[in-house]
């Protein structure tokens, strides 16, 4: 009976997210939580050194929230957007390499239980901590996979950090590859629903893409 539970609530939430559902995309809003400044790799193709409310670029923000802060921001939108269904966490570094992360989804499932949770990560440390995500909630995963091929991904990634050890090249891609690939396997077993969002990057990647997709 919990399982079937489960799953009514998990098609419920996917007709109010607006990344998912055409029909909602019209009706229901989501908000990004600027909670997680730090990131654990360095991406060739991101420059986080300026920011222009005109632009969205991976790595940027105005403003980075405290967890608090971004409950009573949520609060303050609630008051004049009743149809915010989507609260999301993707930066403007990695979710998961900053425990502000896990903090504001504590106080967002307690305070806001009938918002869908989401989350956005490069998948580094998701083998690590997706039944940690599973457990606050979140039922809506996003990686960032850019390559499947280490030499193809030791263009596009200058370091990752690891296990206190800075990775570079294609030592750096083999780790970020094999664990966004783990991470992946581990949410999908949970019952999560993974999203692959990729970069094109013409000259790089854009021949991988077709397998990457499969």
């Amino acid at each position: 009976m919990e399982d079937v539970n489960t799953e009514e609530k998990l098609r419920a939430a996917l007709e109010t997210h607006p990344c998912y559902s055409e029909e909602a995309h019209t009706k229901f809003a989501r908000m990004h939580l600027p909670v997680a400044p730090k990131c654990n790799i360095q991406c060739n193709y991101c420059n986080r050194k300026y920011d222009c409310s005109n632009e969205s670029r991976p790595g940027v923000t105005s403003e980075v929230l405290s967890p608090e802060a971004a409950m009573d921001r949520v609060g303050t939108v609630l008051e004049k957007i009743p149809h915010l269904k989507v609260l999301g966490i993707a930066g403007p570094g990695d979710p998961l390499a900053n425990e502000e992360t896990f903090e504001t989804l504590r106080l967002m499932k307690e305070r806001y239980p009938e918002l869908t949770a989401c989350v956005s990560t490069n998948g580094l440390a998701l083998p690590e901590r997706a039944e940690e995500l599973y457990g606050l909630g979140v039922r809506f995963i996003t990686v960032t996979m850019n390559a499947l091929n280490p030499e193809t991904g030791g263009q596009i990634y200058g370091s990752v950090r690891w296990k206190g050890e800075r990775l570079t090249g294609k030592a750096a891609a083999e780790r970020l590859i094999e664990n966004q690939k783990e991470g992946i396997r581990i949410c999908a077993g949970l019952g999560m629903v993974v999203k692959v969002n990729t970069v094109m990057i013409p000259g790089i990647n854009d021949g991988e893409i077709p397998e990457l997709v499969r």
